[in-house]
């Protein structure tokens, strides 16, 4: 080959061959020069030519002298002797192998830095997990919350401990200054009596030394004063200091000093306040020092002196002034310090008049004072006012229930007592909010409480088109519509029991109607139901239609819908016989059973009849039922069925309405025969446990109360007594009702009985967390928080922080008010979902409802009752459930009715219980 064909090669690698090119180019040179070589001498072959001793190193495999064209161009070398052109073969194979093995490298450096980027692209486009990274941005997160949390809570420390020790220089300072003028009046006082002193003995006595000379009489000048204006001006300065000794004499002369306050009890500093002879001197005083404008008779003068002298109280009895350790108490107590401070150095030296300083420093403390007393007052009198509004409309529901009954003489006992209650707190009310203002805040409040507890009327005519109305010399009504005397088979009682509309029995709508003469069966559970009442009695009809009952059930179900609507109409009237002769089931079982009955026919009589039975008020719902053209016969059935339940508790509850007098007459001696016929001759066991245990807890509390004192009246123990306190045993409390709790003669309170459970313990929980955060953030026990309250009520007691989110959204809590509310709140729900009562604020809380309750339902006289009732508010209120006064009294007033009925009906049942119950203690002893 010839130098010039490296041409051929790749034109990329010709910059990696240039030292290659250029060793050939050498070689051929020096080859071309001479074929003769030439040994070089000996010092410089030294240089270039290692030892044979030197032992090489093996080369690596890409190394010339292992490569293919230095084995052939040793070879040539040895087959051509060295002659010229087998120099130059052997030097371009060498030439050739160096390039070979330089692009190997190359191709290894491409394959690599194409699996590098093939890695890099299958990286970049693998999904990133960003679990970690959140978990690792949440922690930062929560880290940096809990450092700011953490500064906050040091800087707030340190601002409180700043205002601390400015507060204690403050006073520090106060109490210097005031030493300082007690020195300086001190010193001033006895530079004034040293003057008068030196002026007394101004003229120098005779004595013994003075010259015998006859001196010269000198006749003694008297002052007069220059002119009237002068003269008038000495009078008024002298009239002046004597009425301010006066006015000062007479207020020490009263013994109102802080020490004999102290001493005294609350009862007689109160009185010795109200005192006239104190007022008249008090005021004049104020007067004199420039506090109040001269105008005796205004009714501000007096606020202001009553005001001035609350000081004394506030100072001498605090703990019976102030009902709480807050701030704004803190504050008001710091502020009459102040004005005594003030007040003290002014009239401990009635002799010498005031300086301006001083009577600024009295002007500005007392102004202090005043504002700080008058926001104390109006936030204790807010609460006042709420309270007495709560009796006073509370008074006003007791007249609206028993003020139309005419026949029990009830109204006439009632009156007389609730019109005293009434205007007394009518006379407080507008002491504290004036007359115009407390009749608009009574007026709104009742009309108020009347709009929630008036008679909720229906939307819309609830009178059924086909029903007319009953006779009033009726005696006995039909208390349910339907009659059922469907034949007695297995398809009819699976349709009975699955399809039956939701109708209670005749013994518990006269026993309800007794409690509450407004009773009506209620529609909104079967409506809120309605999808699914529809999807179950589907599934029923599709179970007893694939069933062995086959076309069976088709028949029981247009027998129990023809029976429905028999009872909706009257009997002998056109439709009773239109319904009578189209769904008559012998003609239905007969075309069921040649497979001629068509559910299309069936239908569209159903969408022409229910329009002329129902109530107006079902108009929307018979109108949805037709327009539904579901192609699926079974649920055009049960939704049919489901109209036609709504249908039916519309009848009853007119019928309800019609008869509602005369079943209230009949429902004594209705259930006297029902629970004799249930009964029987049996034992009443549970209500002779029932009655025992009232009893035992009855003679428990007498001997409590009566400790130490005789026996009286109101601790005698008698039967209603007894029975009450079983009553509230029963209801208020907070477990599961137990199946032998509940005496045979409640039976049909059961249900009653238990939400009356479920309200009281919302109540108890509720009321404890609200007392506790209202304790923590030194608030008034007594304020309503009725909107928190309304809101805790809903939430369920598994998330604590849902019921401190409702209490931010209205107070800001500090940290550490947060952590020690946040521990109580679960530690008390807990307890409301373990349905029992182990914290102590709970377990107060249930108590005073309880004895709340049960001295509301043991009062003896009508009277005894108002007084309850009108201290009903206050009371709830200083146990800590001002928010839960309402609801405390339904449950009062519902009580009352139970047991009233209850008596009534089982009287003879009660005292067959007592009666042997007193053998057995009889014979026992």
């Amino acid at each position: 080959m010839h130098p010039s064909d490296s041409s051929d090669f790749e034109p990329e690698s010709s910059h990696t061959l240039q030292p290659s090119i250029m060793e050939e180019n050498q070689d051929l040179m020096m080859s071309s020069d001479n074929d003769t070589i030439h040994a070089p001498p000996a010092h410089l072959a030294a240089r270039f030519y290692k030892s044979s001793s030197y032992r090489r190193k093996t080369s690596a495999a890409s190394s010339r002298r292992n490569s293919l064209s230095s084995h052939h161009s040793s070879k040539s070398s040895r087959s051509a002797h060295g002659g010229p052109q087998s120099t130059h073969i052997a030097q371009h194979l060498r030439r050739a192998s160096i390039i070979e093995s330089r692009k190997a490298r190359l191709a290894d450096r491409a394959a690599h830095a194409e699996q590098v980027r093939l890695r890099a692209a299958m990286a970049k486009a693998a999904p990133r997990n960003s679990t970690t990274s959140e978990e690792r941005a949440l922690a930062a997160k929560n880290a940096r919350e809990k450092f700011l949390a953490q500064v906050a809570a040091n800087c707030a420390e340190e601002v409180k401990r700043a205002k601390r020790v400015a507060e204690d220089t403050r006073e520090k300072k106060a109490a210097e200054h005031l030493k300082l003028k007690e020195d300086m009046q001190e010193r001033l006082a006895e530079a004034e009596r040293r003057r008068s002193v030196l002026q007394q003995n101004q003229r120098r006595p005779r004595t013994a030394t003075l010259p015998s000379v006859e001196e010269k009489k000198v006749n003694p000048r008297t002052w007069r004063p220059r002119n009237d204006v002068e003269a008038a001006r000495i009078i008024q300065k002298a009239w002046r200091n004597r009425k301010r000794r006066l006015t000062v004499s007479g207020f020490l002369g009263l013994g109102l000093t802080l020490d004999s306050i102290q001493q005294t009890s609350f009862e007689s500093v109160v009185e010795l306040l109200n005192q006239d002879q104190v007022l008249d001197a008090t005021a004049r005083i104020l007067r004199f020092f420039g506090l109040r404008e001269r105008d005796v008779d205004s009714i501000g003068e007096k606020a202001a002196v009553r005001t001035f002298l609350s000081a004394f109280l506030v100072l001498g009895h605090p703990a019976q002034v102030l009902t709480e350790d807050g701030e704004q108490e803190k504050d008001l107590i710091e502020k009459a310090k102040s004005l005594f401070l003030s007040f003290d150095p002014i009239i401990s030296c009635p002799s010498s008049a005031p300086s301006t300083h001083q009577l600024e420093s009295l002007s500005e403390a007392y102004i202090s004072f005043q504002a700080a007393f008058s926001a104390w007052k109006d936030r204790d009198s807010s609460v006042l006012l709420g309270t007495m509004l709560a009796q006073f409309v509370e008074l006003d529901a007791i007249w609206q229930s028993v003020k139309n009954d005419k026949d029990g003489h009830v109204t006439e006992d009632y009156k007389e007592g609730i019109q005293h209650n009434q205007t007394l707190l009518l006379v407080r009310l507008k002491r504290l909010a004036g007359a115009d203002r407390a009749m608009k805040m009574i007026k709104e409040a009742v009309r108020k409480n009347r709009k929630a507890n008036a008679k909720k009327k229906p939307l819309g005519d609830v009178r059924p088109r086909a029903t007319s109305l009953p006779s009033t010399d009726a005696t006995t009504p039909s208390l349910t519509p339907i009659e059922a005397s469907v034949s007695d088979t297995a398809a009819t009682k699976l349709v009975d029991r699955k399809v039956a509309p939701l109708l209670p029995d005749n013994r518990t709508i006269m026993h309800e109607l007794a409690i509450n003469k407004e009773y009506r069966i209620d529609v909104k559970p079967k409506m809120d139901m309605r999808e699914n009442v529809i999807r179950e009695v589907s599934e029923t009809m599709r179970e007893g239609i694939e069933s062995d009952f086959g076309d069976m059930f088709v028949v029981a179900m247009a027998e129990t819908i023809r029976e429905k609507l028999l009872g909706l109409v009257v009997p002998g009237k056109s439709l009773h016989t239109l319904i009578s002769e189209s769904l008559d089931t012998k003609m239905i079982a007969t075309q069921v059973k040649m497979g001629a009955f068509s559910y299309q026919q069936f239908f569209s009589f159903m969408n022409s009849l229910l329009p002329k039975i129902c109530a107006p008020v079902r108009d929307v719902d018979v109108k949805a039922l037709i327009e539904d053209k579901t192609d699926d016969p079974i649920e055009r059935l049960a939704r049919l069925n489901y109209v036609i339940d709504l249908l039916s508790i519309d009848h009853a509850n007119f019928s309800l309405q019609m008869n509602a007098p005369l079943l209230m007459r009949e429902a004594t001696g209705y259930e006297q025969k029902c629970f004799a016929a249930t009964s029987g001759n049996e034992v009443l066991v549970k209500t002779s446990q029932w009655w025992t245990q009232a009893k035992r807890k009855t003679e428990e509390e007498v001997s409590r109360r009566s400790l130490g004192n005789g026996p009286t009246p109101a601790n005698r123990i008698t039967p209603e007594k007894i029975y009450m306190q079983g009553l509230v045993e029963l209801t208020v409390g907070v477990a599961e009702l137990q199946e032998e709790e509940l005496p045979e003669t409640l039976e049909l309170d059961r249900t009653r009985i238990k939400r009356m459970r479920m309200d009281i313990l919302r109540m108890v929980v509720v009321s404890a967390i609200l007392l506790t955060a209202k304790n923590l953030m030194r608030r008034d026990v007594r304020s309503q928080w009725k909107e928190q309250g309304q809101r805790m009520w809903d939430l369920p007691f598994e998330d604590a922080q849902a019921y401190i989110g409702v209490i931010q959204s209205r107070y800001a809590l500090p940290p550490t008010t947060k952590s020690q509310l946040s521990g109580t709140i679960e530690r008390i729900l807990v307890d409301g979902r373990n349905r029992q009562v182990t914290h102590p604020v709970v377990k107060v809380i249930l108590q005073k409802i309880r004895a709340h309750v049960y001295t509301r339902l043991s009062a003896s006289s009508a009277e005894e009752r108002v007084r309850a009732a009108s201290n009903a508010s206050q009371t709830l209120s200083s146990g800590g459930l001002p928010e839960f006064v309402v609801q405390v009294g339904a449950l009062v007033d519902e009580l009352q009715r139970v047991a009233d009925v209850d008596r009534e009906a089982h009287g003879k049942w009660y005292d067959g219980v007592i009666e042997a119950i007193g053998r057995d203690e009889a014979g026992g002893t």
